[in-house]
């Protein structure tokens, strides 16, 4: 089994930062992407950005020059750097990862969400 637990979510003014984190537990073998994706009401899940194995990393289009996803092998761990925050980037933000665990088989993992509030 695996868990992802996300943390540092809040309320932050338009052109303001925020840093989210995530970290991975569990029988964990092998991590070949760690991801963020967010939903807004009345819209479906989007990717954020994605660290792939191998240190591939994937923006959408529209957070692409604004936020930052970085990993910590070591701890497992994820985080997502939130800078000249809009306030269309409102949302619950949350963490994925797709691992290979003690059994060899492939697990897609899903933290609980955490949410991103922007607002003046």
């Amino acid at each position: 089994q695996v868990q992802l637990v996300e943390s540092g979510g809040g309320l932050a003014r338009p052109g303001g930062s925020l840093t989210l984190s995530c970290v991975a537990s569990g029988s964990i073998v092998t991590t070949y992407t760690m991801a963020w994706y967010r939903q807004s009401p009345g819209k479906g899940r989007e990717m954020v950005a994605v660290f792939m194995m191998g240190d591939k990393i994937f923006y959408s289009d529209s957070v692409k020059g604004r936020f930052t996803i970085s990993r910590d092998e070591a701890k497992n761990m994820v985080h997502l750097q939130m800078n000249n925050l809009r306030l269309e980037d409102t949302a619950d933000y949350y963490c994925n990862a797709q691992v290979v665990d003690h059994t060899g088989q492939m697990v897609e993992a899903w933290g609980q969400g955490t949410l991103v509030t922007v607002s003046s």
